[in-house]
């Protein structure tokens, strides 16, 4: 046992981690919302971990958008040897790297050069050397949360939220695999024992993998091994193993099984021994010039660790080498020229990019703040599904099948990032500052308040940077706009990053309403004829889509109007039939309209307004009779009606429909609820609650209705 004092480093750099993160976060994201909100409400989320991948993500995007393709040309040949034939490329044997980025041994960039190539060697004969060695592949480390999850990503699709989930049903509801949210690869070194008990039900009680289980005990493969057993590299938590628990599952979560379960037993083979085959075929011309081709293969020879992948002895992962003797003649049969365009760099997927995220470290150039972020990189194996999937959400990033795509909006956000100045949210390089720090409190190395104001100051220079930006903006003067104001008719109006004003009297009119950014023209069609078409982009303060006009009032400021809707339309040649008359009372008798879709009455005076009013002829599921809506308007009140359905808990309930003669609008009231005890007569206490269940009961029942949109349907038709 370690006493408290010990463990409050500790503490205090989880607490430190916790707090930093939600000021930094929430400060900036909060800055950068108030900056992107011209004209209406865009929230611009921020935070130390999913800025940086975002721009990870970016930076990829802009590079294949500036990306031009190149041609090259690769020769290729077919070549006739006792034992049958082969295909070789050419290559260049004195090629070195360079600062070409797609420089390569057999690529051949002028296409005069390659038709050169082509001639020379037609209907020659080449020298065959071989060069044959042994190559050995250990089995992977076991599974940790990120490698889990970019395997799975590359084998069948998984996104990491998926695979998490899985993994976390395979933990939690099955028991057939242990703890899922781990950075470690490895397992403590006591575990041998438990391993054996594992290998040994696997043996007796699986069928697909017993042959392989038996195999490792027969031959007692489980002994100590760095490589699976070493407990300095244990966290909070070991590898990713199955339990010993043997369950029947189905569909992913059977599929993530067993490749957690091929990968434990996979540890414990040996290694795959392949054999590399490099064949060279010079051909050798009469003015002393050596055109090179080169052919390679690779043939398994001893399985190992694959064979529990179903690899056996003898196959080749790429086409098979028909065998040669070094020094033979190999013919030339036939010689042609294949032409080719240079391609962008590959999208990041799930898999690469929680790659890239896991090694962030090695973006950072300061040595010390790489090595503190070796250990976690960008995020943990825990939250970065959660960062991925929160980017996405927010409409920085978008899935596209297996690839994740930067969207303009995060492109943007990047873009605007570093014209602040704030290159400290978009590098991982705070990531690593602060994982040094926290290293150091973990080992009582760094006062808690020490580090924390560091923080305080940061997030304050956050914030003052985006504010000196945005008043910078609002001073930038475009050229002016060559209009007469439409209220004092001044002519020339002030044009800057923000808005268009006159310099004369009040008109202004801002460039970004609703989220949405007005073009020059847009705004001139607006100021010239006071009135714009039906534009799309505009975003509600929800976050929702819509389309509107824009036009000016008669007080020259700039309103929203809406297109008709089609049911609109369609309600305004819909016809209207007189099915009864209502003595209302303190309102006298009125018509009842009967229409599609409501019962109207089509004026009555509400205070000092007129306005009609209307219910729905079905509210909440719940078929309206004309019978009740006439005792709804006449009585204020309706019988009891049974078969209402909650929206929020999708429930049936009864209630009657009570009618507010003040503002027309038609509500909900609720009959009290049976006693489900007796009352005590001590203090009434048990008669209060009863009392206090109902008016909770019937505040629920009102959020029902007002969820049903009864009252609002009504005042909307």
């Amino acid at each position: 046992m370690r006493s408290e004092a010990d463990m409050k480093p500790l503490t205090n750099a989880a607490v430190c981690r916790s707090e930093s993160d939600w000021l930094v976060g929430l400060n900036s994201t909060r800055a950068l919302t108030i900056l992107q909100s011209r004209g209406g409400f865009n929230v611009t989320p921020a935070g130390r971990v999913q800025t940086p991948t975002l721009a990870i993500l970016t930076q990829r995007e802009l590079e294949i958008q500036a990306f031009e393709p190149e041609p090259y040309s690769e020769v290729w040949a077919e070549f006739d040897v006792q034992s049958g034939s082969y295909s070789g490329r050419w290559i260049d044997r004195d090629w070195k790297k360079n600062d070409h980025p797609h420089s390569r041994a057999e690529r051949i960039w002028d296409p005069e050069q390659a038709a050169v190539i082509r001639d020379r060697c037609r209907g020659k004969a080449g020298t065959v050397t071989e060069e044959k060695k042994p190559v050995t592949t250990v089995a992977p480390l076991l599974y940790d949360l990120t490698s889990l999850q970019r395997e799975a990503a590359n084998r069948y699709g998984f996104s990491a939220k998926r695979t998490l989930q899985l993994a976390q049903e395979c933990y939690e509801k099955h028991k057939v695999l242990t703890y899922p949210r781990t950075d470690s690869r490895y397992l403590p070194e006591d575990y041998l024992g438990k391993v054996y008990g594992i290998v040994g039900t696997v043996a007796e009680q699986n069928p697909e993998f017993a042959p392989f289980a038996r195999d490792i005990l027969d031959n007692k493969r489980i002994k100590p091994n760095r490589r699976v057993f070493d407990t300095k590299k244990v966290s909070d938590h070991f590898a990713i193993i199955p339990t010993g628990k043997m369950e029947k599952l189905t569909g992913d979560a059977q599929k993530l099984f067993e490749m957690v379960m091929a990968r434990f037993l996979a540890v414990f083979f040996p290694a795959a021994v392949f054999e590399d085959t490099r064949r060279t075929t010079l051909i050798t011309h009469q003015d002393g010039v050596t055109d090179a081709f080169l052919t390679t293969g690779r043939v398994l020879v001893e399985p190992g660790w694959q064979a529990v992948y179903g690899r056996k002895a003898g196959t080749s992962s790429k086409e098979e080498l028909v065998p040669v003797r070094d020094g033979e003649q190999a013919a030339l049969r036939e010689i042609e020229i294949r032409n080719a365009m240079t391609k962008p760099p590959a999208r990041y997927n799930e898999a690469t990019l929680l790659a890239a995220m896991e090694g962030a470290g090695k973006l950072v150039h300061d040595e010390e703040l790489a090595a503190a972020m070796s250990e976690r990189g960008l995020g943990t194996p825990a939250t970065r599904a959660s960062i991925i999937e929160g980017l996405i959400s927010q409409e920085y990033i978008v899935r596209d099948g297996r690839e994740l795509l930067a969207t303009r909006r995060g492109i943007e956000l990047i873009a605007l990032l570093e014209r602040i100045g704030l290159k400290t949210l978009t590098s991982p390089s705070l990531t690593g500052e602060w994982e040094y720090k926290l290293k150091q409190m973990e080992q009582a190395a760094l006062p808690r308040d020490s580090f924390m104001e560091g923080i305080k100051t940061l997030t304050g220079e956050i914030v003052k940077r985006v504010k000196d930006f945005r008043e910078a903006q609002q001073q930038v003067e475009l050229p002016e706009m060559e209009l007469d104001c439409p209220s004092c008719h001044a002519h020339g109006l002030k044009n800057t990053l923000d808005a268009v004003s006159c310099r004369s009297c009040k008109f202004s009119v801002r460039k970004v309403i609703s989220g949405r950014d007005m073009t020059d023209e847009e705004l001139k069609t607006l100021i010239v004829d006071g009135r714009t078409g039906i534009l799309h982009g505009f975003t509600s303060r929800f976050g929702k889509p819509f389309e509107a006009g824009l036009e000016l009032n008669d007080k020259f400021r700039a309103t929203l109007y809406f297109p008709a809707r089609e049911e609109d339309e369609a309600a305004g040649v819909e016809e209207a039939v007189k099915v009864a008359s209502v003595a209302i009372p303190d309102m006298g008798e009125h018509d009842v309209m009967e229409t599609a879709k409501a019962w109207k009455i089509p004026s009555l005076t509400l205070g000092k307004e007129h306005a009609a009013v209307s219910v729905s002829r079905t509210i909440l599921g719940r078929e309206i009779p004309l019978d009740q809506v006439l005792k709804i308007l006449a009585e204020g009140k309706s019988d009891l009606m049974k078969g209402f359905i909650s929206q929020r808990t999708k429930r049936p309930f009864d209630a009657y429909l009570v009618f507010n003669a003040k503002t027309g609008k038609i509500g909900f009231e609720f009959p009290p609820r049976e006693r489900k005890y007796p009352a005590k007569n001590a203090a009434g206490k048990t008669e209060g609650k009863a009392e206090k269940t109902g008016r909770n009961a019937a505040k629920t029942a009102g959020k029902d209705s007002k969820s049903g949109g009864a009252a609002k349907k009504g005042r909307k038709q």
